[in-house]
């Protein structure tokens, strides 16, 4: 059997990795590589078809693109088991006996005992040698690098390299065949030392280019991570808008129910009193025959005969009545029936749809306390309509249009607001804002606001996040404060005069009435929609369901028109068309809807209150 010298002695390395063979494949030029060594190499390839021998720059196809489909190279595979297996022998020791190698010296080619290593290391002149652990060879790890000797000259030893031919040589074979041939000879020891600065300088070049291709990876990290908190974001903003969506649907829905509600109850409020009048005549009807009926038991005279005529004559004029007015009581479920509800799909709105068949009317006409008082009005929180007064107070009116409460007797009222706790937010005259708990008492909080001669009046409205937002016409701008009050977090400049200023309840957006038209904003102050027209003037409200509703108003004729608009302003329907004033002396009005669904207009002088009829 060989020994492990001789079978090292073999070329059992591979070309490309130097080390033993590892799952050696044989390539169609019978060049033999580490698959592993090959499917590197076979990365780097133009064509992922077939591979290049390093060596001999043939092509050999690669089967399905797997290199481990190549063939493997079985004997040398043999070979390469069979070295692992070997244990090598010392190959300094003059005795018969053969000791187990534990080393390799690179230097000088040999295999030592542990005998022999502790001579060679402590024998001076060879103190520097390139000593390798057997375990490291057998694994693979370190390479041997064996002493060349000419195959033509075994004596001497391949100290030159013919660059012509790609080898090394002996100094003889230089001189017979390479020289005489015209071929270039170098020194082998330089030969290296050029190939060693090669390898360097594509060392440097690699470590070069892996760093940039790390920092490659690391920015594709980056982006991947900016992509991944964009896409997050995007799902947060879906997910908020869809939380918007439903509560507008919700909304909506509550809305449409409450017009239900009161169309049922305005229909079964006449269906009571036809009911409570045909059960008085019924009463009536009865009573009055009982009464005739005794006439029947005893034969009648003098005053109990004319009563009796009398009674008989007066059931007869009753019972000569018209019957009950079926015709009527038809007609009641007749307009019922004619009422509808259209559903609706629209771009960007979610409006669920619309009841249709009926109409809306003034159903309550009030008078306010004092004339050309009125400032501003707006929905409280137990859906009641709150009304300032600049001449001191707020008139807090039922949907019925009772007045239920007034508040604030002492206060010139140019402005109010709701927080979601139930506070609220007054602007005064000298535009200064105040706090007020829901039992109207005022807090300790102050706001550093403009004064009235430095930025004028305006409108006031809390948003969704209960930021208060005060308008100032002198200076075309609007600031922002929170309700912990100092000064404004954010200002915003309008191209406009701020005179009213209405927030919707599932954007940040805000409606701003202006002398001449209706203006949409964003959360930045950014005109988004316009709205406005020549001949009449027009004052909005946003609706729990963030639709608008505005009133268009010809002053000269006293005649009010309300329709109903998308967030974006996009025309939705008409609600009623030119009810009829009393027209004020001044030039305001303001317009809201209540909790339950009917709309407050105000007049300086008057409440009118609409609702589905």
């Amino acid at each position: 059997m060989a020994t492990f010298h001789q079978i090292s002695s073999q070329n059992l390395s591979c070309p490309a990795c130097l080390t033993l063979f590892n799952q050696p494949k044989s390539l169609t030029c019978s060049h033999i590589f580490c698959k592993d060594c090959l499917q590197q190499i076979f990365q780097t390839q133009p064509s992922r078809q077939t591979i290049t021998c390093p060596v001999c720059r043939k092509q050999t196809p690669v089967p399905s693109g797997d290199v481990s489909k190549l063939q493997t190279n079985v004997p040398v595979n043999s070979l390469v088991d069979e070295v692992k297996t070997k244990n090598p022998v010392c190959t300094v020791c003059e005795t018969d006996g053969k000791q187990p190698a534990v080393s390799y010296c690179q230097d000088c080619g040999k295999y030592m005992c542990e005998s022999c290593e502790n001579g060679h290391k402590n024998w001076k002149l060879v103190s520097n040698h390139k000593m390798v652990a057997m375990s490291d060879v057998l694994s693979g790890k370190v390479p041997l690098e064996k002493r060349r000797k000419c195959k033509k000259h075994p004596n001497d030893d391949e100290e030159y390299f013919c660059t012509k031919c790609r080898e090394y040589i002996c100094s003889k074979c230089g001189l017979v065949r390479h020289l005489q041939a015209g071929h270039q000879i170098e020194e082998a020891a330089i030969h290296e030392e050029n190939l060693k600065q090669n390898i360097k300088k594509l060392q440097d070049r690699a470590k070069s280019k892996k760093t940039t291709i790390e920092n490659h990876i690391d920015f594709i990290k980056t982006q991947r991570d900016e992509i991944t908190n964009m896409m997050r974001r995007l799902n947060d903003d879906i997910d908020k808008t869809y939380e918007e969506c439903m509560q507008l649907l919700s909304t909506r829905k509550e809305t449409l129910k409450c017009q239900v509600k009161r169309l049922s109850e305005k229909f079964e409020k006449e269906l009571q009193t036809m009911e409570e009048e045909s059960r008085q005549t019924f009463s009536h009807v009865n009573g009055m025959e009982e009464l005739v009926a005794k006439g029947m038991k005893v034969p009648l005279e003098k005053d109990a005969l004319f009563a009796h005529d009398t009674l008989c004559e007066n059931l007869k004029r009753f019972l000569e009545r018209e019957d009950p007015d079926d015709k009527s009581l038809k007609g009641v479920a007749e307009r019922a029936q004619k009422i509808s509800f259209r559903k609706e799909a629209k771009v960007n709105e979610l409006r669920l749809g619309e009841l249709g068949g009926y109409t809306w009317d003034v159903k309550a006409d009030v008078e306010l306390p004092s004339k050309d008082s009125m400032t501003c009005a707006t929905c409280a929180p137990d859906g009641k309509m709150a009304v300032g007064s600049v001449n001191g107070g707020i008139h807090v009116y039922s949907p019925d249009g009772e007045i239920q409460q007034t508040v604030l007797k002492d206060v010139s009222v140019w402005g109010i607001g709701f927080l979601s706790d139930g506070e609220s937010v007054v602007r005064d005259g000298g535009n200064n804002i105040s706090l007020y708990t829901p039992q109207w008492g005022e807090l300790n909080v102050a706001f550093e606001t403009m004064s009235y001669d430095e930025g004028g009046l305006g409108g006031l409205t809390v948003d969704r996040d209960d930021d208060i937002y005060v308008g100032y016409v002198n200076l075309k701008k609007i600031q922002v404060f929170t309700p912990r009050g100092g000064k404004a977090v954010r200002e915003i400049s309008c191209e406009f005069k701020p005179c009213q200023l209405f927030s919707f309840h599932t954007t940040r957006n805000q409606i701003v009435a202006v002398p001449s038209a209706i203006v949409c904003l964003d959360s930045e102050g950014t005109k988004k929609n316009v709205l406005k027209t020549e001949d009449m003037t027009a004052f909005p409200a946003v609706c729990r369901d963030d639709s608008v509703i505005v009133a268009w108003v010809k002053r000269e004729e006293g005649l009010v028109s309300i329709d109903q608009y998308t967030r974006d302003l996009q025309h939705l329907c008409n609600l009623i068309t030119d009810f009829k004033i009393v027209k004020p002396r001044i030039v305001w009005y303001y317009l809201q809807e209540f909790e339950s669904g009917e709309i407050a207009f105000c007049t300086p002088d008057r409440l009118y209150i609409i609702d589905a009829m």
